[in-house]
């Protein structure tokens, strides 16, 4: 089957640093953090030994309808300002639309974990009549997909990936192959997290996941910094629009850039570790490279998974030094967690969204509160917004989840 080129067409997202995309991309470049102090008593009643995260939820209020917060997990509400946001950047005409040729493929990498816990907490307080009917609906993983398929009346599927903080960059990885072999002329990807709640948090800081910088929350994500001790939990979602290219010209659309390849694979190692040696993740950036029939010195760009962890960000550095050798010394890497937190299985989707602007403007996005470089990752990282070549480029977004899941998406310049 001869494949089709697939495009970005539309682009959406609700973060710690904005209410939409380009919001958020404009924070970015500004060096802006999104990480800020928890005010919910909930958490200071609890003693919670980390106090702060990235919070979205806090731009939700002003962009639902009364039942769709009453009726949905933060994590469809945010999935569903997203995936709006974007249908509406493509200027996609819904009446022109096939519904059995749109397809849904979202992530999450928890779901609807604030309604199953503060449902278990109305069942033990007060009784089984004062549970909500739709607890289920709403607590489901594949609810962000349902809402978003239901919205847009894509009968040509509704898929939910659940792979961790790889999740929604297996979404995107799917969604291409969807458009490119024929399945579809229209997907609506991406991600979404909303698990903000004291049990994941305090159960992140139980296994030493997370950074304890109380004191400093908007400097506590400094990936590939020395001091860096954790990742901070995030909120958040993001939304891409693919379809064909003879589809997106034929309409006069406005093309972000083409999605070029894709690749996933396991590391087979450990349940949260990743492999040290980084191979298996190496493998994940070459299949992309190899869909997209560019080699290695293509590659001017990459958006990093970079956590914030000690043992993670050394494991990457691995795998992207076993895949470019020396040409990683001319590649521009951005680790954009440090503004946005860790918004786990809505991670790659955010990411893919800067991966793609970074492209159409030409700019790296700053990697803030990196400074001091780690000695063992030898990388050219940016600590301020940077230029990137004219002509052709070929951009990288990497995403790695616990279980070993590694998930890349390459993109090309238009």
């Amino acid at each position: 089957m001869t494949k089709r080129t697939v495009v970005v067409t539309g682009i959406g997202a609700i973060s710690p640093l904005a209410a939409t995309a380009k919001e958020s991309w404009a924070a970015l470049l500004a060096g802006e953090s999104g990480i800020s102090r928890i005010e919910d008593p909930r958490y200071a009643e609890l003693e919670l030994p980390v106090e702060f995260a990235g919070q979205a939820r806090r731009f939700v209020t002003d962009q639902l309808t009364r039942p769709e917060s009453k009726r949905l997990d933060p994590s469809s509400q945010l999935s569903l300002i997203a995936a709006r946001e974007a249908w509406a950047d493509a200027g996609i005409d819904a009446e022109s639309v096939v519904p059995e040729r749109l397809i849904v493929d979202w992530a999450t990498g928890i779901g609807g974990v604030n309604t199953l816990l503060d449902a278990w907490d109305t069942l033990r307080e007060k009784g089984p009549r004062r549970v909500m009917p739709m607890t289920v609906p709403m607590l489901m993983a594949n609810g962000p997909a349902a809402a978003i398929e239901m919205e847009f009346g894509a009968r040509g599927g509704a898929r939910t990936y659940l792979s961790a903080c790889a999740s929604s960059t297996e979404s995107l990885a799917e969604a291409y192959r969807h458009v490119a072999f024929g399945d579809a002329d229209i997907v609506i990807a991406g991600g979404a997290e909303a698990a903000l709640h004291p049990l994941p948090l305090a159960s992140f800081a139980a296994m030493q996941a997370l950074s304890r910088r109380n004191d400093s929350p908007e400097t506590a994500s400094r990936p590939y910094d020395v001091t860096r001790d954790g990742f901070v939990l995030a909120d958040g979602a993001a939304a891409l629009i693919l379809e064909t290219k003879e589809h997106a010209e034929a309409r006069g659309a406005h093309i972000y850039a083409e999605v070029a390849g894709s690749g996933i694979t396991s590391d087979a190692f450990h349940i949260t570790a990743p492999d040290p040696e980084g191979s298996a993740a190496a493998r994940a950036v070459i299949m992309a490279l190899e869909h997209a029939d560019a080699s290695r010195e293509d590659v001017a760009h990459v958006n990093a998974h970079a956590t914030s962890t000690p043992v993670g960000d050394v494991a990457e550095y691995h795998a992207m030094r076993r895949v470019f050798g020396d040409h990683l010394d001319s590649v521009v890497v951005s680790a954009t967690k440090a503004s946005t937190g860790h918004l786990l299985g809505g991670a790659g989707a955010i990411e893919a969204v800067f991966t793609v602007l970074a492209l159409e403007n030409r700019v790296a996005p700053p990697t803030i509160n990196l400074t001091e470089q780690d000695p063992e990752i030898v990388m050219d990282v940016a600590t301020a917004p940077r230029d990137l070549p004219q002509g052709d480029l070929l951009a990288v977004s990497n995403s790695f989840g616990f279980g070993g899941h590694n998930a890349v998406v390459a993109f090309r310049s238009v």
